[in-house]
């Protein structure tokens, strides 16, 4: 139950909703759960919560043009000028608070490869994990 817990703090903390995970993970290494297990939950449930941003970005532009389209056009070209600028290398950013999910989405927007995403934001998200981990042990 405490990787499940680790993995669903992990996914909503890599979508657009506030949340973190970096402290739970922290605290289940300091408990003596087993570090290589939560770094890999951790990392693929934060991976794949950007995987849904980037999904979204990629399926919901399609309605930007109606009233109810959550982000507002001078948003969207700020994201993908941002996205235009640095490009796919941006995506190893994706672990920084507050730009970092919206670059997940603006991939999205810009049509990135699923291939290259995965694989940038995986090193990104599990690099961050890896530091976090890295720093719980120092306490254990």
């Amino acid at each position: 139950m405490v990787y499940l817990g680790l993995f669903v703090a992990a996914f909503i903390a890599a979508t657009l909703l506030p949340a973190q995970s970096e402290a739970l993970l922290a605290g289940l290494i300091v408990d003596g759960y087993t570090m290589w297990a939560l770094l890999a939950v951790a990392s693929v449930g934060n991976v794949l919560g950007s995987l849904l941003n980037w999904w979204l970005g990629r399926e919901l532009t399609r309605f930007s043009d109606r009233r109810w389209f959550p982000v507002k056009p001078a948003a969207l070209a700020r994201a993908r000028a941002w996205y235009g600028r640095y490009g796919k290398w941006s995506l190893l950013l994706s672990w920084l608070p507050v730009v970092g999910d919206p670059l997940t989405l603006a991939a999205g927007v810009m049509r990135e490869r699923l291939s290259t995403f995965l694989i940038l934001v995986g090193i990104a998200k599990t690099a961050r994990y890896a530091v976090v981990a890295a720093i719980a042990l120092r306490y254990v």
